[in-house]
């Protein structure tokens, strides 16, 4: 499925292939609010990261769920060093 994603090491919004599987993507039912991370997903070299609400998700290059322990905390922290709040 083709969506837009908001990449910040281009500085700008693009339209990405991802097939969203239980083999590449962990999905998070603690979401606390609209914020809250509700899925991360591998792909292409970097993960994908996506809140509970009607933001586009985060891609973030050269780093993998395994690398964050498929952790929901580790993932919030990674989406914060992009994303303000």
């Amino acid at each position: 499925m083709e969506i837009t994603v908001a990449n910040p090491q281009k500085g700008r919004y693009e339209t990405i292939d991802v097939a969203f599987t239980d083999e590449n993507t962990t999905w998070f039912d603690e979401c606390e609010d609209s914020h809250g991370i509700f899925s991360i997903t591998d792909l292409q070299g970097g993960i994908l990261i996506k809140e509970a609400d009607y933001t586009y998700p985060l891609y973030v290059y050269d780093i993998s769920r395994a690398d964050i322990g498929h952790d929901h905390g580790r993932a919030r922290a990674l989406h914060s060093q992009y994303i303000d709040e």
